[in-house]
């Protein structure tokens, strides 16, 4: 079953990153296989973009949350007994 764009599909932030990506390879399907409107076309763009700005802004904040674990708890790992001799 596919999901057609709608006015209210436009409005609405995804609940979660997995779920932009997984509109967003929905509507670049649809795209793909010519299956909208020139209309429809331009309102899945439109999504599209938002869909990648809500996507790039999920990353940016794992990114940050990632810095803070390495700096404050990840260290190297050094089995025991490596570089024994």
């Amino acid at each position: 079953m596919s999901k057609k764009l709608t006015a209210d599909a436009t409005a609405a932030a995804p609940a979660s990153f997995e779920e932009a990506m997984a509109e967003l390879a929905q509507l670049v399907a649809q795209m793909e296989a010519g299956q909208l409107p020139l209309e429809a076309s331009v309102a899945a763009y439109a999504r599209g973009s938002e869909l990648v700005k809500f996507c790039a802004a999920q990353l940016e904040k794992v990114e940050s949350q990632v810095k803070v674990l390495e700096g404050e708890m990840l260290r190297p790992f050094v089995a025991t007994g490596e570089g024994e001799q």
